[in-house]
């Protein structure tokens, strides 16, 4: 655990960690969506298995460091909207809409008065 909160020490280093985590976290909820709607017999298991691995890895990830979670939850909010909108258009082949848009710029605000005003 320290070894992670060297890296987080570093500029930046926050900012990377939560977009890989959103990332993780996508693809984990990607992964259960394919088994239940995508697959059946052994891939649905193959699905089931990587999405509660990777869903446990988001979790790691965003626990086992000390951090103002309540402050950073805007910035995750708006990376998590953006993996999803990719994985959303690359792997399930599902269009962005106007009103996805308008909700991702409210989402975008949102995420900058949490994180950046005190």
């Amino acid at each position: 655990m320290r070894f992670l909160e060297q890296i987080l020490a570093v500029p930046g280093a926050t900012f990377a960690l939560l977009l890989v985590a959103a990332t993780i976290e996508v693809l984990g909820d990607a992964f259960f969506q394919s088994a239940v709607h995508r697959s059946s017999g052994l891939g649905r298991w193959i699905f089931l298995v990587a999405g509660g691995g990777t869903l446990s890895l988001y979790g790691l990830m965003v626990n086992l460091p000390r951090w103002n979670f309540g402050k950073l939850l805007g910035v995750y909010v708006v990376f998590f909207f953006f993996v999803a909108q990719i994985v959303a258009k690359l792997r399930f082949h599902q269009p962005t809409t106007l009103p996805t848009l308008v909700g991702g710029f409210m989402i975008m605000a949102g995420g900058a008065v949490i994180s950046f005003t005190t």
